[in-house]
């Protein structure tokens, strides 16, 4: 059974994209932590990043890093984080998330709620401006 996130990859389920190539898809959280927080996917899915071969693993985390670099231009933060958690969704992912201080990578603070419009105006500037 696809996962949501293969439904996201397929358009069966819409989602705010920020990035994408042949192997990798990014896209906004809609649930975000901070603003800009994006989820970095390879689009063959497996559930536990590390099991994804050597190459694809390398080239999900270069792409993060591109992804990262657009989100650093569009929203203010002193750097952005990396995370890995791997257990809400049996899907590989990273979690992109701008940061001021350790404490704002913490999952388990009050999500932050945006509008469908702020969502995609986020996701436009944040493509904007990806190499």
């Amino acid at each position: 059974m696809a996962s949501i996130f293969t439904k996201i990859i397929q358009g069966e389920i819409p989602s705010y994209k920020v990035a994408e190539d042949d192997d990798y898809y990014a896209f906004l959280d809609i649930h975000p932590i901070t603003k800009g927080h994006t989820l970095v996917i390879p689009k063959k899915e497996t559930d536990y990043i590390f099991d994804i071969h050597d190459e694809d693993y390398t080239g999900l985390f270069l792409f993060s890093k591109r992804v990262a670099k657009a989100v650093e231009k569009v929203i203010d933060c002193e750097r952005i984080g990396l995370s890995v958690l791997g257990l809400e969704v049996p899907h590989a992912h990273i979690h992109v998330v701008p940061i001021n201080t350790v404490y704002d990578i913490d999952f388990s603070k009050p999500k932050l709620k945006f509008t469908p419009e702020e969502f995609q105006l986020l996701a436009r500037q944040i493509a904007d401006v990806f190499e």
